[in-house]
């Protein structure tokens, strides 16, 4: 609540201080203000440093971002430069003499990128994501950038998008909505089963996968769940712990919460989909190339998936957050297979 004459709180002055000189000095400063040995006043003559808004380029812009990030710096003096632009080699020219960038998921920050926004005078970058490998960490570690993600997106929200995926597939509401536009109010073909007693997979239980076992479990279900880290949080509300192996073996339900790493891309594939139970649910909401799109079709085409439930696909990232009528995605071509424009975490509390 403390102040400066120019009305730049602390935190922003931290802010300003990590963009305009790096971590080292910013971790100096943080030091100096936690054990309140010196004022605002001074802590800016320290870094000689006059405090002023922030500037900032913001890539892949729509709509929704606009909204929301001119309503989060309503009272803020901070210059935001909203580029429908994607963040790439030909666009680098757009972020010179930005101190900060926002990037989404389909800008480049490769290491080519990276070199051009340190020689533009960019220190910060800030990503509008969780996930992160779309970044070369250790040449912004080289260039002294410093990079930042969002911790989560609102975890209900993704997990509140997964049951709805599962319980749409299950009772085919896709199907049976299409066929009452149609004036059709026959039943075949929509039977689903009861989630009770069924036996869910969950794979990645932090805190999404947390709150989608705990969904699971209050419909009756059976959990199943792997994680390097298991979750004791999971393992109160009844989940099991087990190997891949016996979670493919017996689930009914598999659901994917784990992050993408070199480990876990195309952890669905031709292997551990031979492993599923024929006729398996398979669902993601985490990252597309968790799942080998190709064997996963192939899967579906067989009836060794049963139900495919995506909100994330291996290919997205000139297909989803736009309107490309005329390049119809056609991973999804059948009904047992619904897919999500990647809105998982786009209820309103996750957006803000």
């Amino acid at each position: 609540t403390d102040h400066s004459p120019n009305g730049c709180c602390l935190a922003s002055l931290y802010t300003r201080a990590l963009l305009a000189f790096g971590p080292p000095a910013a971790r100096r400063f943080k030091s100096a203000l936690w054990r309140t040995e010196v004022r605002p006043r001074e802590l800016t003559r320290f870094f000689r440093f006059e405090a002023s808004a922030m500037r900032l380029a913001f890539f892949s812009t729509k709509p929704y971002d606009r909204r929301f990030f001119e309503a989060a710096n309503a009272g803020h003096r901070h210059e935001i430069r909203f580029l429908d632009a994607h963040l790439t080699p030909d666009t680098l020219p757009l972020a010179a003499g930005f101190p900060a960038v926002c990037a989404f998921v389909n800008d480049r920050l490769d290491a080519a990128v990276l070199r051009g926004l340190s020689a533009g005078s960019t220190r910060l970058i800030a990503l509008r994501s969780a996930g992160f490998n779309h970044v070369d960490l250790p040449a912004a570690r080289d260039l002294r950038l410093t990079v930042a993600r969002v911790p989560a997106y609102s975890p209900s929200a993704v997990a509140e998008h997964t049951l709805a995926l599962i319980l749409a597939l299950n009772r085919k509401i896709h199907r049976a909505y299409a066929r009452v536009r149609e004036g059709n109010f026959l039943l075949d073909g929509l039977l689903g089963f009861t989630l009770e007693g069924r036996t869910a997979g969950v794979i990645g239980t932090g805190r999404i996968g947390a709150l989608v076992v705990r969904a699971l479990r209050g419909f009756g279900c059976r959990v199943l769940a792997y994680d390097l880290r298991p979750n004791p949080d999971c393992a109160a509300l009844g989940a099991e712990y087990v190997g891949l192996d016996r979670l493919y073996a017996e689930s009914d339900i598999v659901t994917l919460h784990c992050p993408m790493t070199a480990e876990t891309r195309h952890m669905i594939g031709p292997d551990s989909l031979g492993r599923m139970k024929r006729g398996v649910m398979l669902i993601n909401t985490g990252r597309g190339a968790l799942v080998d799109t190709p064997a996963v079709i192939e899967a579906l085409k067989s009836g060794r998936v049963g139900y495919l439930g995506l909100d994330v696909y291996e290919e997205e990232a000139d297909l989803f957050f736009a309107s490309s009528p005329k390049r119809p995605c056609t991973t999804s071509p059948r009904p047992r297979s619904p897919m999500s424009p990647r809105s998982s975490g786009d209820a309103r509390a996750g957006m803000r």
